[in-house]
């Protein structure tokens, strides 16, 4: 059944400095999806914000819910709840998450409502890091190991979407400070789902070492940098 409506949730911690630039491409995405008549709602979480962030958010046409959880499964629980509470019909609601410092293409939303079309329930969506945050041996290895129209399959919450029905039959998000989206897409897995993995929309996200959570994505490029110094990958 392909989905008529689409929830965008995006959880904030302390991202002024990227922040705005994910909003300008969601709300770019927004734009082409309502030009086809999907009806776009977005929900920005500022999960225990000391920064800018909430004055950016409240730029733009987005509903804001603050909380002082400190963690991303419980900002991602709050705001996935909080969208599904306002669909309409929510056998046809998919809910697309992002993150605060990642950037979606202009057919982020379309393309999951096209995977809806198709009978997915979930899409893996691939990830790409800035490649301005990184040196060029680390950029170079990237390229190699990443094949344009074969997606690995790697769960990320900066590029992950499915239907209302899959959050409610697994129990949603587990509120921990990482790998809530690993868990959630497990869950789904196992309970028989049709999880498709496409890097038709790719999402380029921060490249830096330091991330948000204990170890995600930020983690992950911060040891593979540290192999390539050491000559190991």
């Amino acid at each position: 059944m392909i989905a008529t409506s689409v929830h965008v949730v995006i959880p904030v911690h302390n991202e002024e400095d990227l922040l705005q630039s994910c909003l300008d491409a969601v709300q770019g995405a927004s734009a082409r999806a309502c030009a086809l008549g999907i009806d776009v709602h977005t929900v920005v979480v500022l999960d225990a914000c000391t920064d800018r962030s909430a004055l950016i958010a409240r730029r733009y046409p987005v509903e804001i819910i603050e909380i002082d959880a400190g963690r991303v499964g419980r900002a991602r629980r709050i705001g996935t709840d909080a969208a599904l509470h306002r669909a309409d019909e929510e056998t046809r609601a998919w809910v697309a998450h992002t993150d605060a410092d990642s950037i979606v293409p202009g057919n982020w939303i379309t393309h999951q409502v096209a995977l809806s079309a198709g009978g997915s329930d979930v899409m893996i969506g691939t990830v790409r890091p800035d490649f301005a945050d990184l040196t060029l041996r680390h950029v170079d290895h990237w390229r190699a190991t990443h094949t344009p129209g074969r997606p690995n399959g790697h769960v990320h919450g900066a590029n992950l979407g499915f239907r209302a029905g899959v959050y409610r039959h697994v129990g949603g998000f587990a509120e921990v400070p990482e790998h809530e989206d690993v868990t959630f897409v497990a869950a789904a897995r196992a309970a028989g789902f049709v999880l498709t993995a496409s890097d038709v929309a790719e999402v380029m996200t921060s490249g830096r070492f330091v991330g948000r959570t204990p170890g995600g994505y930020a983690g992950y490029l911060a040891a593979q940098e540290e192999m390539l110094e050491s000559g190991v990958a």
